[in-house]
């Protein structure tokens, strides 16, 4: 991957020059690959992976809400006419295809005749149903899409929150518990999702509850001894728990851009050393790679490094934004294009010698490198 763009000059800066090529492959190859040959016209749906070596779609097993989501999420940014007609047909798909109008709520998926698969209602879909609709509130003004929104948020409230101002990971379709422990995973998205309603509506009730959430999340996933955020409750058997430096990047860069917010969480204090920890036992900096996983005391646990990881951490640093950590930016701004991405689009998975570990290109990966590509410097 030549990460210097074709109108780049001479004198020009070589890592503004560097980032806009990031952009520029992103617009010329990442986005046409999902309203091209990832676009299901039939169903008006993203295929949910393409291979990545001819770019064609993989065998159709499901189609999942989340992935609708993202997917509008991702079209919602994108400037001109083409981007908000995307935009408005994945909407229609995401309630059309995923609502369940008896129960309420989304179901998790749809095979590939575009009947009811996996029933189950999961906090992820759902807070991605949130997030993607006030993308699309705000770039639309759709009153459907505030409507969307609301109701989406309201069932979340009432279905998944519990006593403990956590919420369950996942429901049956008629929302009965099905047991197991919160994860983090899905209610960081429902901070994401929370942060970005607060946004667009103003309501105070974003705002409040954002402040619940990361109380809760400090007293039960937050490992004392190193800031950083397991990936279930630190009551869990310490050697069935971990830790994802992606998540911890990730939820740095959530906190970060709401400082009225968060200033004072005492999660936002802890977070700012599991960034260090992160940083220290999670990135390869010969490559400047992030694993996927790590135990609890920091050492390896699965070494592979995903897509998502190697952009939030880029996110984290920018968002951090102080001299060490542009300097770790620049690093990895010679690093990840030549080992990530490629003329038809991306390494999804590579080992930390550089071998492709996952060929395919899921749908759900652009959205991370939109959010990742958003935060970083334009001049």
């Amino acid at each position: 991957m030549n990460v210097t763009p074709p109108l780049a000059t001479a004198g020009a800066d070589p890592k503004a020059a560097s980032f806009a090529a990031l952009r520029a492959h992103y617009d010329g190859v990442v986005l046409p690959l999902w309203t091209g040959p990832g676009w299901n016209a039939t169903m008006q749906l993203p295929y949910e992976a393409l291979s990545g070596t001819d770019q064609q779609p993989l065998p159709v097993a499901r189609y999942r809400a989340m992935a609708c989501a993202r997917q509008l999420y991702v079209f919602s940014q994108c400037d001109g006419t083409d981007g908000a007609a995307h935009a408005a047909r994945l909407f229609a798909s995401l309630g059309g295809r995923f609502a369940d109008g008896g129960q309420g709520g989304f179901i998790y998926s749809i095979d590939a005749q575009g009947q009811p698969l996996d029933t189950t209602k999961d906090l992820y879909t759902h807070a991605f149903v949130v997030f993607a609709c006030a993308a699309y509130f705000k770039r639309s003004g759709s009153a459907q899409a505030r409507a969307l929104l609301d109701g989406a948020t309201r069932l979340i409230e009432a279905r998944f929150a519990t006593a403990d101002g956590l919420y369950h990971a996942a429901l049956a379709q008629d929302f009965r518990p099905l047991g197991g422990p919160p994860q983090q995973n899905p209610i960081m998205h429902l901070t994401e999702a929370y942060l970005a309603a607060f946004e667009v509506t103003g309501e105070r009730f974003y705002a409040d509850r954002l402040a619940g959430i990361a109380a809760a999340v400090l007293a039960t996933f937050v490992d004392p001894a190193t800031g950083c955020i397991a990936e279930l409750p630190m009551c869990t058997d310490r050697a069935g728990n971990r830790v994802e430096p992606g998540h911890q990047f990730e939820w740095f860069s959530l906190l970060a851009s709401a400082p009225a917010l968060f200033e004072d969480s005492g999660l936002a204090q802890a977070l700012a050393r599991a960034f260090g920890f992160a940083m220290q036992h999670g990135v390869d900096t010969s490559t400047m790679g992030v694993a996927a996983a790590l135990h609890l005391d920091g050492s390896p646990r699965d070494p592979i490094q995903r897509i998502w990881a190697q952009t939030e951490f880029a996110r984290a640093l920018a968002v951090r934004g102080d001299s060490v950590a542009l300097a770790h930016l620049q690093a990895w701004l010679k690093a990840y294009p030549a080992r990530f991405l490629h003329a038809g689009g991306w390494h999804e998975c590579l080992s930390p010698a550089g071998k492709v570990e996952r060929a395919e290109m899921p749908s759900t990966t652009p959205y991370h490198l939109a959010t990742a590509y958003q935060a970083l410097p334009r001049d």
